[in-house]
């Protein structure tokens, strides 16, 4: 990848995993929870904040609001943010490991 994306935080990285699959942003939480075995809560005022700032970014996008919960789901531009992390994370995990001889 030659575009270069900001590094993620934990939370933005999840909220997007989670948007692969349209969801509310209850479900959101929920869902990173329990992929995080527990270690990220996100709260309400996270959530929604994230979400809004995502949107304007155009990585999520709200999907038609059909009077009950607004759901999210993640664009392409939005996958593309992901994947670039996956590679960046990978290149961290790699150069830890080498350094280390694998003693973690």
């Amino acid at each position: 990848m030659t575009q270069e994306y900001p590094p993620l935080t934990e939370g933005v990285y999840y909220i997007l995993l989670a948007l692969f699959e349209a969801r509310h942003g209850y479900g959101i939480m929920q869902l990173v929870e329990e992929m995080s075995k527990g270690r990220v809560r996100l709260g309400a005022g996270t959530i929604y904040g994230a979400i809004k700032t995502l949107l304007e970014r155009q990585w999520i996008e709200a999907l038609e609001d059909d009077g009950r919960k607004k759901e999210y789901i993640i664009t392409e531009s939005g996958k593309k943010v992901v994947e670039y992390e996956i590679l960046r994370l990978r290149e961290l995990f790699d150069n830890g490991i080498r350094i280390t001889n694998g003693k973690a």
